[in-house]
């Protein structure tokens, strides 16, 4: 490459640096850059997965068009509780950005780029997949899915924007946890491998990783909204009623959905004595 060649390129990389840092991460469009990636990003892996399995599961072929659809559409989740989880357990339990000693400022109004930034690729993948499932209404799920996907997108949205209670909706999020091994019970249940050893460990793993991320990690989410519960009350309303309603009633279908759990690995296990 000559010389001249080598100044057109850094050229168009500094205009390109100067693009991505200016405009597409400017903190003033942060939300709406990483909404539209988000989306973008569920798009992809929506019509990767696709690809994949027409080419390389003869399984695939066998499949009704919906099954089709779920099919990529739990890749589509899979992809996303492998990314808010990681992050939302970096910023929870390891970043200092939340701990209570770190800085003078409310820890229900902290915030930074990555945060704002993962929300917004969070509330992405909730438009993208609350619109698959209405669009399909009721084979993809029913109303429990509608409820959670509306209260988790107005809960996330709301964090993104107002920069409250960053904290607490990540708290929430990392009970995506669970979404993988969900999803690997259906994508089993589909190859036929329900009496196989791997789908009862996966509901062994299963069971394990909803007591701990949707109902432990709830508990332990209410007790740290308690002892702070006098930042949370310098709150908008509307925050307030996020942080503390929100949880509640993702709680409780969190607890219906885990009995349903215990009764379904009772279920296999009894089958196997």
């Amino acid at each position: 490459m000559t010389s001249v060649e080598n100044m057109t390129f850094k050229s168009y990389q500094d205009r390109a640096n100067l693009f991505v840092k200016e405009y597409l991460l400017a903190d003033s469009l942060i939300p709406y850059t990483s909404v539209i990636s988000g989306m973008l990003a569920c798009k992809m892996v929506f019509d990767l997965t696709q690809f994949l399995g027409s080419n390389y599961f003869k399984i695939h072929s066998n499949f009704s068009k919906v099954q089709r659809i779920e099919w990529n559409n739990r890749a589509v989740s899979t992809t996303h509780a492998i990314f808010i989880t990681t992050i939302s357990l970096y910023l929870v339990f390891c970043s200092t950005l939340f701990r209570d000693n770190s800085s003078s400022e409310l820890v229900t109004v902290r915030r930074s780029t990555l945060t704002t930034f993962a929300l917004g690729v969070s509330v992405g993948y909730f438009i993208s997949d609350l619109g698959t499932i209405l669009w399909f209404f009721p084979s993809l799920g029913g109303y429990e899915y509608v409820i959670h996907h509306l209260l988790s997108l107005v809960a996330v949205a709301y964090s993104m924007l107002s920069g409250e209670g960053q904290l607490y909706t990540f708290m929430v999020l990392i009970s995506e946890t669970t979404t993988p091994g969900i999803n690997l019970r259906w994508y089993l249940d589909v190859a036929g491998m329900k009496k196989s050893k791997a789908y009862l460990i996966n509901g062994v793993v299963i069971f394990i990783s909803w007591l701990v991320a949707r109902i432990l990690l709830f508990i332990y989410m209410f007790y740290h909204v308690y002892l702070h519960f006098d930042q949370v009350e310098q709150m908008h309303p509307f925050g307030q009623i996020l942080v503390v309603v929100v949880p509640v009633v993702l709680s409780v279908m969190n607890l219906v959905w885990f009995a349903k759990i215990i009764k379904g690995l009772r279920k296999t296990l009894a089958k196997r004595q």
